[in-house]
């Protein structure tokens, strides 16, 4: 039931080929304790079930757009900006799941403080049997960084981002990158004074690692930091600062090119650097069950329910 008294919340969920996730996704929509939202499903041009998948879903408040076309997550993102109905965007990857607290804790913040523009949550990782494997949370008090923004270790975690339109409309993600979008857009506001985020300390976000940290990710990730250091970093990151900085991304991409087993392993590692309590999984794995048996209002194309 919406609760009309919420602060009204868009949320985006662009997707590529995820048939096997996609629905799971939408249903953590739907277990918000937030319920004043709407949903803006984008397809980039799927090639498998995941748009029939999408448009089987017959609620008022998703919305599903598609041309077609393979633009890539940056573009997507810039389009759901321009979509949204609602001054505040929620975001979240189509192969993820999220706690059915974190939009309402997240506005309540946002709400609180007029000078902040988003609000990031800590992360668990999931394995493809749904085990928590561990977390990654920045602190409340967590302060972004020069110096950290060109290590890609801002604590932002992307996916979980709570924000008020307006910022996105003055930072637009860059489309020509292709991998580590987010690093890039952190350094282009920060560099005009325009990177205002908070934090909740709380692993709201869960994000399913298996499959997500191979050699050929992390050696485009790391081509695409090179690009925001040399193209983006300007005002606030000084020439030496930039220096070190890519002398480390080299380092890093000299690793996982001839050293690959072990550079994942460690990459992994430092993912998953927190181990998660007994007490902790097993209320985040009890979430997960929740979140994946609610039954969502699928029609398929005959009509039937």
């Amino acid at each position: 039931m919406i609760n009309e008294k919420q602060t009204p919340i868009s949320i985006g969920i662009p997707f590529y080929n995820a048939e096997s996730t996609l629905l799971d996704a939408v249903r953590s929509v739907f277990a918000q304790t937030h319920t004043n939202w709407e949903l803006i499903l984008i397809d980039d041009g799927s090639t498998d079930r995941s748009l029939e998948l999408a448009k089987s879903i017959k609620d008022p408040r998703v919305r599903v757009y598609y041309d077609g076309e393979n633009r890539r997550l940056a573009a997507r993102l810039n389009q759901l900006t321009g979509l949204a109905k609602y001054d505040f965007i929620a975001r979240m990857d189509a192969d993820d799941l999220m706690s059915p607290v974190r939009l309402e804790k997240q506005i309540e913040l946002l709400n609180a403080d007029s000078d902040i523009d988003l609000i990031s949550t800590g992360l668990c990782s999931l394995n493809n049997d749904n085990e928590a494997l561990g977390i990654r949370c920045a602190t409340s008090k967590h302060t972004i960084t020069n110096k950290g923004l060109l290590s890609g270790n801002s604590g932002i975690v992307h996916a979980s981002l709570l924000g008020r339109r307006a910022w996105f409309e003055r930072n637009p993600y860059k489309e020509s990158m292709i991998k580590s979008q987010d690093t890039n857009l952190w350094v282009r506001s920060y560099s005009k004074n325009d990177l205002n985020v908070a934090f909740i300390p709380e692993p709201l976000y869960y994000y399913r690692e298996d499959g997500n940290v191979t050699q050929k990710q992390l050696l485009l990730a790391y081509k695409m930091g090179r690009h925001t250091i040399i193209a983006d970093a300007k005002n606030k990151f000084d020439l030496k600062l930039k220096s070190k900085a890519l002398a480390n991304n080299l380092v890093k991409t000299f690793l996982v090119r001839f050293f690959p087993d072990s550079a994942i392993k460690i990459a992994r590692n430092r993912r998953n650097a927190t181990l998660i309590s007994k007490l902790e999984k097993k209320r985040i794995e009890d979430e997960v069950d929740y979140i994946t048996g609610i039954s969502l209002p699928i029609v398929d194309f005959n009509g039937d329910s």
